[in-house]
């Protein structure tokens, strides 16, 4: 460590963010040159490239990815201690950045940043999709300071809050054959399926999860298509089309026969936008829990502590409403 210039982990840290020379050195204010000469020097301290040029840019090795969790850390800690001052929301000037999937950000996110627009009107917020598969590791990078949404198992590392909870609905286009008789999960699986999956696509699905990095997301939360799999009756529900977003899919519904299972509150509003019609369930609904999840460095940081309660005010006050 004494041979060691802190000032290359910060260097390291913007290239491991930018996974550029160029963006890493328009972030630290000097130029690319300077970038390159410390990355050398950290290079030949570590005994490892750390970097290697590739088609996406400055490609982190096996050793950096290892590193990037630590140095992130160690640099927010160090930060934090440096600047450490009493929080005052209404003087604040934050930028947050959340991962969310479209459902979350307009039914919760939407009622966030109106009540922190009247408290700290100089609060940023930067929404990136949930859709991606490395949020875990952009939370260990500190390219997002939050995650929203639903979660199995998570590393030690990462905190954690239930703020809500959401049922599955079915929904169908008005004048649907289900509207017109009780509906059984016989006459449900005899019209394909959309499906809503945040990561895009079916594959390695299990149970409504993906296996992101050993993390497990819940990315639909269709029970009926997860559970009558393997019922005994050998129904059999197909899965017409795949979106990874849930904006698309009345559009679709208002156009077919088809089939979609949406989380219910995001089933009543389009139901009183579009012509749509949500259907007694013939078993009891999915009930999953939304979580926030944030990195563990954040613990000490008053803005972000702050902006967790002020999250978990908000869907209260949500939740007394519905």
């Amino acid at each position: 460590m004494r041979r060691i210039d802190l000032n290359l982990f910060r260097v390291f840290e913007a290239v491991m963010r930018h996974r550029s020379v160029s963006g890493a050195g328009r972030e630290l204010g000097v130029t690319a040159s300077a970038v390159s000469h410390a990355l050398a020097r950290l290079r030949h301290t570590l005994g490892d490239e750390l970097f290697i040029l590739g088609e996406a840019g400055m490609e982190p090795t096996v050793r950096a990815l290892e590193l990037a969790p630590a140095v992130r850390d160690g640099l927010g800690r160090i930060e934090i201690a440096v600047n450490t001052k009493p929080f005052v929301p209404s003087k604040a000037l934050r930028t947050f950045r959340i991962a969310s999937s479209d459902h979350t950000a307009v039914m919760m996110l939407s009622h966030l940043i109106g009540r922190v627009a009247k408290l700290a009107p100089q609060m940023n917020f930067r929404i990136f999709p949930f859709n991606r598969l490395d949020v875990v590791r952009h939370l260990d990078d500190g390219r997002v300071d939050f995650v929203l949404g639903w979660f199995g198992d998570l590393p030690e590392r990462m905190r954690r809050v239930t703020v809500g909870e959401e049922s599955e609905a079915i929904v169908v286009r008005a004048g649907h054959p289900l509207t017109k008789a009780p509906v059984t999960k016989e006459r449900l699986f005899a019209f394909p399926y959309v499906v809503v999956e945040m990561t895009g696509t079916a594959e390695d699905t299990i149970d409504g999860f993906v296996d992101d990095r050993g993390v497990w997301r819940r990315v639909w939360i269709e029970r009926l298509l997860i559970e009558m799999g393997d019922d005994d009756q050998g129904l059999v529900g197909r899965v017409a089309v795949s979106v990874p977003h849930f904006a698309a899919v009345p559009s679709i519904i208002c156009r077919t026969d088809m089939v979609a299972t949406l989380p219910y509150r995001l089933a009543l509003r389009f139901a009183e936008q579009h012509d749509l019609v949500i259907l007694d369930l013939p078993y009891e609904p999915l009930a999953v829990p939304i979580e926030l999840v944030w990195h563990q460095r954040a613990e000490r940081d008053a803005g972000t502590q702050w902006l967790i309660g002020e999250f978990i005010g908000t869907m209260q006050e949500l939740s007394d409403t519905i």
